[in-house]
């Protein structure tokens, strides 16, 4: 019984090595395979991590491209619609503008066709009365023909904003609608200040002489010298023009005072383009 026993001990330890043998094999394959799994495992967790941190900046950095990109195109849209609104506003002003201009040239046409055939019918007559130097009594006589026309051009002279002489010159009032007639071009315009009376002062082609002024009642009183005649205007009114002809001349020249003040007169002197500017004596000049 014992031999038994001891034989079957000594035949045991070969097919049990082989096994744990083998299971140690196996076991240590598992466990490589296992640790490489793993390995590569957190590799790729990591690497996914990686691309997804990424992923994040890059959609963070195309939110804020984005929001950038809106913000811009909200104020170009406000720009666009400013610009819009101020081309609409200088479209209308410049359309009133325009109508504005084209109703004031046809009531000027208007203006000049009606007043043409008065003007033609004392055309002759004054031509007349100026082939030779004028006289007192001359300038009297045309003086009595302008008022006689004055009659007949009362009820068109205020078709437009500036008013208009007996003649049909437009009479400017102040400095800026001596410039706007200045630009029209069909006149030449001097500008003068006159302080002191009884000083006379040399004013284009003629010699001024302040006598009186009256500011309260905007009237005043002066002496003009033309061709070395000597004519006083006594009371007369500012914008009120004075008509004078000087010798050779057949288009009249205008004298209008636009301001009294003590002592002192301002206005201008408007003359026909081309007109022949006499010369002023000195001794007229001086008196």
């Amino acid at each position: 019984m014992s031999e038994d026993y001891t034989e079957q001990k000594k035949e045991a330890p070969g097919w049990m090595t082989a096994a744990i043998l083998l299971l140690a094999i196996v076991a240590v394959a598992g466990f490589g395979l296992a640790w490489r799994d793993q390995s590569g495992l957190q590799q790729t967790n990591q690497d996914v991590t990686t691309q997804f941190k990424t992923s994040q900046q890059e959609h963070a950095q195309l939110t804020e491209n984005t929001n950038t990109l809106q913000q811009q195109l909200a104020k170009a849209n406000e720009t666009e619609a400013a610009l819009r609104s101020d081309v609409n506003v200088v479209t209308r002003k410049l359309k009133v503008t325009q109508g504005e201009l084209t109703t004031a040239r046809e009531e000027a046409a208007q203006i000049r066709e009606d007043n043409s055939k008065q003007l033609q019918d004392m055309g002759t007559q004054v031509q007349t009365q100026l082939a030779t130097k004028a006289t007192n009594d001359q300038l009297t006589a045309v003086s009595g023909d302008v008022t006689a026309v004055k009659t007949d051009l009362d009820g068109t002279k205020n078709d437009l904003k500036m008013a208009r002489s007996e003649l049909g010159t437009l009479i400017a009032r102040n400095t800026d609608e001596i410039g706007v007639l200045r630009r029209m071009g069909e006149r030449d315009y001097v500008e003068f200040t006159i302080t002191g009376r009884k000083k006379p002062q040399v004013v284009g082609p003629i010699s001024v002489e302040l006598r009186s002024a009256d500011p309260k009642n905007h009237k005043f009183t002066v002496a003009l010298v033309v061709d070395d005649m000597r004519t006083e205007n006594k009371d007369r009114l500012v914008n009120q023009p004075i008509f004078f002809y000087p010798h050779g001349n057949h288009q009249a020249d205008e004298f209008v005072v636009n301001s009294v003040a003590k002592d002192k007169i301002t206005g201008y002197i408007s003359v026909p383009k081309n007109a022949q500017a006499p010369a002023i004596s000195t001794a007229a000049a001086g008196n």
